[in-house]
């Protein structure tokens, strides 16, 4: 199988190459802008922050220096590094954020564990941490939530229970939301004082701004408010001289808000598992065979054209092609091809996949960053880091949002004050309005969805190119299916050969033979192979050229001999016999190709050859047609041919004879009155269609050419997949829009009840909290597309 070729992560421009960082210290979309505009504002770089990924796809100028975008994220209050380089130390030995310096990772290679990026840590410290430091952080977490909920229950229990309180009980509630709000929420605290720093506001703002304020105003309220107050005149605590308590508003809302941090942590990095899977495949050493010794090295010591031994049970270093023995290979985490393939010599394997028979040596073939699963990887990362079209207004909203929440929740405050409402409502009000308003769920939105979408494809053997992949499916009426190595094996056979009168079979298949000897295309390797089967040495041929849809001409033996379409021989003055002509129309009458050979001013002979249909191809067709699809065979060969295909595979309409050349123009036709297209080809000759059309499926057994030009790729060259492509890729657009959907609404419902006053302010944050969680989960469902 032919590796997909993958340029940089955002198709960088001559002259540009793209750095991937890891970024640290992101909690909501309002961060994300920032990064994305700290880093935009430097001379030519263009940047894509993901909140999901915590990484920036960076389009530089050839030759930038990471450390001027690590700086400039730095100034922005968060933390960097870039992909594969060692992590930049500051003096005394510790990295940026304070912890132990990381070693080194040779560039452009992708570090084992690498995926640990992939997830957000609930207490802040995102991005560039080991595994181990992942594991603390996140039982830190987890510590540091069950703490604050034992402390915070009796606190919510005795301000919302009158019947349980006694004599002292708001000293009590003081003395268990202290460690609540000062440790607990001790991650939001350093985040907004760092962001604050930076004059940058972030949900973390909105949090500490919230959580001090309501124990702010409790302790000046139970201060001023103690003398001969047992007994509280409303639900949330004394009144006494200064007001209401909302000791259970600061604890309570710092709980519920580590909570949901935890939970969405968790879904987030069940989200990032399939690429986690990808990344960890990989062989970590492997076995050189040097004549008969053995050694065994690291995986990155192996070189193109080593031979290496692959025992049963372990995973292929590299892609390669089998040089002895004969095996099984499962595939099945590579192109979500289930049943292992048998290969032996001669057969190309890829690294990654597991061999379950025998003994194996493998000639490497492509190794490290160049093996298949190093390119699906990088693919499905490419795709991960982009955004949809459907996101850019969270985008512009999400660059504005905290700053008119502050505003709206200081007009809040005075609207109920002048309205004489008195400062227990205006400032319950108040809080519940920064609270509620968190934007986390609009940033992750679109990532999150983005990431198990892409993620799930990527374990079925689909690769989506990028997000705005996903509004061409949604629009798509039209599918062109191109026949040969799409819907039909592509391996042609030798049929039969019909000599005309006074030539011999064996001189005409032997003289075809070695004008196609120069010629890849399936058909010349049946004419080659069907020479080979009955004994045929074909003599050398010079002057060998191909026609473009049309054959090959070659000199073979002094003589100018043309072979391909009859069409080719009448119109170089090559006529054919009635005879031969009579063949030609019994043969494609019943779906044979015919292949005329000639030379010396006549047809010598008919070559028949056959491609047989793939057996999923009939209800790849029902199943596009399933999904409001029109398809349309698109063919170069003959009219009968092609509907002998297509009546076989229940396609009503059929485009025949187009020469590679006319396919873009075909789609560009059928674009023209009004059809949205897609284009599945695997070939060469397809990579201008698929580039044409409005959504390009390319077949991953094809050529590099056609998969770059695609905008899906199909791992595996089951067309059944094709439908598959289309539905994940539509149904993770529906997974985007209804979390937008769930976002924004939560907003608009919320944010006036809040400033109604008709939202407690622990509600709120329960609310907020359970919003990202929302957001995460309904974006995991997308785990269990099948």
């Amino acid at each position: 199988m032919n590796p997909p070729h993958v340029t940089t992560p955002e198709q960088a421009a001559p002259g540009e190459s793209t750095i991937e960082l890891v970024i640290g210290g992101m909690t909501c979309a309002s961060c994300v802008s920032r990064v994305s505009r700290r880093l935009a504002a430097l001379d030519g770089v263009t940047a894509t922050v993901n909140l999901a990924t915590e990484t920036a796809a960076v389009t530089v100028p050839e030759g930038t220096d990471p450390a001027t975008l690590v700086a400039a994220v730095e100034r922005a209050g968060y933390t960097a590094r870039p992909v594969g380089r060692p992590r930049p130390a500051t003096p005394h030995g510790t990295a940026p954020d304070g912890t132990a310096p990381h070693g080194t990772v040779p560039h452009g290679t992708v570090p084992h564990g690498t995926a640990t990026r992939y997830g957000t840590e609930p207490d802040g410290r995102t991005g560039v941490a080991t595994d181990a430091e992942r594991g603390r952080e996140r039982r830190t977490a987890l510590r540091r939530l069950l703490v604050s909920a034992a402390l915070s229950v009796p606190v919510i229990v005795l301000s919302m229970v009158p019947a349980v309180r006694f004599v002292g009980w708001q000293w009590l509630c003081l003395a268990l939301t202290t460690p609540v709000v000062a440790w607990g929420g001790w991650p939001f605290h350093r985040a907004t004082v760092r962001n604050l720093r930076h004059g940058a506001a972030t949900m973390d703002t909105l949090i500490t701004v919230g959580t001090l304020a309501a124990f702010g105003w409790s302790l000046y309220a139970l201060v001023l408010g103690t003398a001969g107050a047992t007994t509280p005149g409303h639900h949330h605590g004394h009144p006494g001289a200064a007001g209401t308590l909302y000791l259970e508003v600061a604890a309570g809302v710092t709980t519920f808000i580590l909570a949901g941090r935890y939970a969405e942590g968790r879904a987030k990095r069940r989200a990032g598992a399939a690429l986690r899977a990808l990344l960890e495949l990989g062989a970590k050493d492997v076995a050189v065979l040097d004549g008969t010794r053995e050694t065994r090295v690291p995986v990155d010591r192996l070189r193109v054209g080593d031979l290496f031994v692959v025992r049963p049970g372990e995973k292929l270093a590299a892609d390669g092609v089998v040089r002895e023995g004969g095996s099984a290979v499962d595939t099945a985490l590579i192109t979500g091809e289930p049943v292992p393939v048998e290969v032996g010599p001669g057969d190309e394997v890829t690294g990654g996949a597991v061999n379950v028979g025998g003994r194996l040596v493998v000639r490497a073939a492509r190794v490290g960053a160049d093996t298949q699963l190093a390119q699906m990887t990088r693919l499905v990362e490419q795709a991960q880091a982009g955004k949809a079209a459907v996101a850019r207004l969270a985008d512009r909203v999400a660059a504005v949002f905290v700053p008119v929440v502050i505003v709206l929740a200081a007009g809040v405050l005075a609207g109920w004050l002048l309205a004489g409402a008195g400062a227990t409502t205006a400032f319950s009000a108040a809080v519940a309005v920064l609270i509620i308003a968190c934007p986390c769920a609009l940033g992750l939105a679109t990532p999150t969805a983005l990431l198990v979408g892409t993620g799930r494809g990527a374990q079925l053997g689909i690769l989506i190119k990028g997000p705005e992949v996903l509004e061409s499916t949604r629009r798509v009426d039209t599918v062109l299916l191109d026949k040969t190595g799409t819907l039909t094996t592509g391996r042609m056979t030798l049929v039969a050969v019909h000599p005309d009168t006074g030539v011999e079979a064996d001189e005409v298949l032997g003289t075809a033979a070695a004008a196609e000897d120069g010629s890849s295309h399936p058909i010349a390797l049946a004419v080659l192979a069907g020479a080979r089967s009955r004994g045929l040495a074909p003599p050398a041929a010079t002057g060998f050229r191909s026609l473009d849809g049309l054959g090959v001409r070659a000199a073979v033996g002094g003589l100018e001999v043309l072979v391909g379409r009859p069409r080719l021989l009448d119109e170089a003055g090559h006529p054919l016999s009635a005879e031969l002509a009579g063949r030609v129309a019994a043969a494609e009458a019943t779906g044979h190709t015919c292949v005329a050979v000639g030379w010396g001013g006549r047809a010598r002979g008919l070559l028949l050859v056959a491609d047989r249909v793939k057996p999923t191809a009939a209800e790849a067709v029902a199943r596009l047609r399933g999904l409001g699809l029109r398809p349309v065979l698109l063919t170069g060969d003959n009219a009968a041919t092609a509907r002998t295909v297509a009546t076989e595979l229940g396609i009503d309409e059929v485009i025949a004879e187009v020469l590679p050349a006319e396919k873009a123009s075909v789609v560009a036709r059928l674009r023209e009155q009004g059809r949205v297209v897609a284009m599945v080809g695997d070939g060469v000759n397809d990579a201008a269609a698929l580039a044409t059309a409005d959504l390009g499926i390319a077949m991953g057994t094809g050529s590099d050419v056609a998969i770059e030009a695609g905008d899906l790729t199909v791992v595996r060259g089951d067309p059944v997949v094709v439908a598959d492509a289309v539905r994940l890729a539509r149904r993770t657009l529906a997974v985007i829009k209804g979390n937008l959907f769930w976002a924004f609404g939560y907003n608009v419902a919320a944010l006036p009840l809040a400033a109604a006053g008709l939202l407690d302010p622990m509600i709120a944050g329960a609310a907020m909290a359970l919003s990202s969680v929302f957001v995460v989960s309904n974006s995991l469902r997308l785990r269990r597309f099948r």
